[in-house]
């Protein structure tokens, strides 16, 4: 597959280098030179050249593009370069933009006509992502596969779980209603088998079916809680639209250092209350009442801040925290300090658009991109390669699972006795890197 992408920044030098492990065929172009140079080491072609350029577009052949990405920083300028990109044959293009109305349905058939079938708004998909995290704050993630046939959760394991040092082959009862399709563990993912055992402080990525969640909470030793009252450090854009999200639901509070924006955030969110502030401060906490919140969520421009932010929240007292972290090298060590939910823009770009190069070759695919993982929704074609025997003798490449299916319209969980079958759809749990062993294993 050829993919090329517009726009050298944190998004595109992030999906690049994912999709270079991937044997793709990748080409990045930037404007700047040296955003290009960090990425010669790396197994695709950079350009120095812009994607509104007709002739700059010709020279790295984008019509010969099975996917074109815009994900430069000007909105017009990635839905332009998706109108060259397509008038010059691109089969399939995606625009980073930065207006939620643009993602109305009423306004597809609009962007299909010139050219964009697909947008990616990332902070709408940050925000998504942090109100389904408030919704179930037991769990460190919370995806719907499969129209909500088949539950994904990513769970931090206490020493209460009851399968705690249990090898997954010897679970007994815990595996009828789940199955733990990945392990994070001493930053690291892990892909476990039958002899692998789950410790205290891993992080478990279970699929479950949603008559089982309660089966779920009880082994893994958590408690339900609501969270009613939301306290925001950093009034960005995210956070503008998880406000969006919440609705009139939530009590929310949000401390925002920069003056003007809390006189902006004021005139567009006339619901919350606004401070203006460092959520840092600890005497500013306490004058604010934190220990009163259910839910501390740090959200402003830098990493190192919301990570800080959040661990003092815990000495607080606050239950649920949730933290943005853009620095992928920071992930491993905010998932050891304890602090929640992590949330990544790059990493939900990376989704919604492995998502799309899935769907260009695999019918209604779907896959979320976690750290170092990634989850495919599948539908199993004919005469596939893994129809023709039980599962536990497929012999799957390394680093694969299958964590779930569903068959007419009901959801239900792999085992080693399952036999896959034309039609089913199924959750596939993958290391990074995994696609095109994926590709090949279910066509």
């Amino acid at each position: 597959m050829k993919i090329v992408i517009a726009g050298a920044g944190e998004v595109g030098t992030h999906l690049a280098k994912m999709l270079s492990n991937e044997e793709q065929d990748i080409i990045i172009m930037d404007t700047t030179e040296s955003k290009l140079a960090a990425l010669e080491n790396y197994n695709l072609m950079t350009y120095h050249g812009s994607a509104t350029s007709f002739a700059n577009m010709r020279e790295v052949k984008v019509g010969s593009a099975d996917i074109f990405i815009g994900v430069t920083p000007f909105e017009a300028r990635n839905i332009l370069a998706c109108q060259i990109a397509k008038s010059m044959g691109a089969k399939r293009t995606v625009a980073r933009i930065d207006n939620d109305e643009y993602l109305a349905k009423k306004w597809q058939d609009y962007f299909a006509r010139i050219g964009v079938d697909d947008l990616i708004y990332p902070e709408y998909l940050a925000a998504g992502e942090i109100f389904a995290a408030l919704k179930r704050p037991w769990v460190r993630n919370w995806f719907e596969m499969l129209n909500g046939e088949l539950i994904l959760l990513g769970v931090k394991l206490r020493e209460n779980a009851t399968f705690i040092g249990q090898q997954l082959k010897d679970l007994g009862e815990v595996s009828r209603f789940m199955h733990i399709s990945a392990i994070r563990r001493n930053r690291e993912t892990i892909i476990p088998g039958g002899l692998d055992r789950v410790e205290a402080n891993d992080i478990a990525y279970i699929a479950t079916t949603r008559g089982h969640i309660k089966d779920v909470i009880r082994a893994c030793g958590k408690e339900t809680f609501t969270a009613e009252k939301l306290f925001i450090m950093g009034g960005s854009e995210i956070a503008e639209q998880l406000i969006k999200f919440t609705g009139d639901h939530y009590h929310v509070k949000i401390v925002e250092p920069n003056y003007e924006r809390c006189q902006q955030l004021a005139d567009l969110l006339p619901g919350c209350n606004i401070v203006h502030g460092d959520a840092r401060d600890t005497d500013l906490l306490e004058e604010e009442n934190i220990s009163d919140y259910d839910a501390f969520i740090a959200l402003s421009d830098s990493s190192e801040a919301n990570i800080l932010g959040c661990v003092m929240a815990k000495e607080h007292g606050i239950r649920k925290t949730v933290a943005q972290v853009e620095n992928l090298q920071y992930v491993n060590e905010a998932e050891a300090l304890n602090i929640g939910s992590i949330i990544n823009k790059k990493l939900l770009a990376s989704s919604r658009i492995f998502q799309i190069m899935l769907d260009s070759d695999l019918d209604n695919a779907k896959c979320l991109a976690l750290h170092e993982a990634e989850v495919s929704e599948l539908i199993i074609k004919e005469d596939a390669r893994v129809t023709r025997t039980q599962v536990m003798n497929l012999n799957l490449p390394s680093g694969i699972t299958i964590a779930g299916l569903v068959r007419d319209g009901e959801g239900q969980l792999v085992r080693g006795q399952t036999q896959l079958q034309a039609g089913d759809h199924v959750v596939v749990f993958s290391l990074a890197g995994s696609i095109h062993k994926i590709e090949k294993a279910f066509r």
